[in-house]
């Protein structure tokens, strides 16, 4: 993840500015980078790094009194978690909900699986489609964060075919998320045992006992 990525901008405008070279407060650039690294920790399976840098961006943003960009950076994080298929609701979003944006709201929906059809066009782009249940575009997601998100709202809607586990899978995979991987292995292991498929299912096993490995963890029982 670089310093302007844009998916998971927090701060869009000011981020942007400061790729551009024009100055910006410096809360709006260590909130930036705090969540880069909380995001980044989410998704590798580094806890306390995560909870660290997060309460960091939180206390830039606090500074500020940016009620609506706590509750942005809430949702950015239940974004990473809901990318690695965590199944829970997003209280420090809701918390903060009268101050978000209809955008953020939207979003907010649209990750717990409650989204109204009126209120798809507030999605970014990206996710529009997903939020339909289309996954004809997934794979032309250029953000590999924003692609794990839309796969996991097909699969949450049931409709996640096995090339989109497959390209979920291979997205973790590249970037080195081995928190996200984990699950998204274990789905696929399930779809190809469900087509009978063994000898691909002990390769899945393998895969997923080396990435329980890099995480600390003991095989699967």
């Amino acid at each position: 993840m670089t310093r302007c990525l844009r998916a998971g901008a927090l701060l869009t405008t000011a981020v942007l500015a400061a790729c551009a070279g024009t100055p910006v407060a410096d809360w709006t650039l260590n909130a930036h980078s705090d969540m880069q690294q909380t995001l980044a920790a989410a998704l590798k399976g580094e806890p306390r790094i995560e909870a660290a840098a997060f309460q960091r961006a939180r206390t830039e943003i606090a500074r500020a009194g940016r009620t609506d960009l706590l509750a942005r950076a809430e949702l950015m994080r239940c974004a990473a978690h809901a990318a690695r298929l965590d199944d829970g609701a997003c209280p420090g979003f809701e918390a903060l909900r009268p101050d978000a944006t209809p955008a953020d709201q939207a979003y907010a929906d649209y990750l717990a699986g409650q989204l109204v059809p009126a209120d798809q066009p507030l999605l970014p782009p990206a996710h529009q489609a997903a939020a339909r249940g289309d996954s004809a575009n997934l794979a032309g997601i250029e953000d590999p964060l924003t692609r794990l998100v839309a796969a996991a709202s097909l699969l949450k809607a049931g409709r996640a075919s096995p090339a989109v586990v497959s390209l979920a899978v291979e997205t973790a995979s590249a970037q080195g998320w081995a928190r996200a991987l984990l699950p998204w292995l274990q789905v696929q292991q399930r779809q190809v045992q469900a087509a009978g498929d063994a000898t691909q299912a002990d390769r899945l096993q393998r895969r997923i006992d080396a990435v329980r490995s890099a995480l600390g963890r003991g095989p699967a029982r």
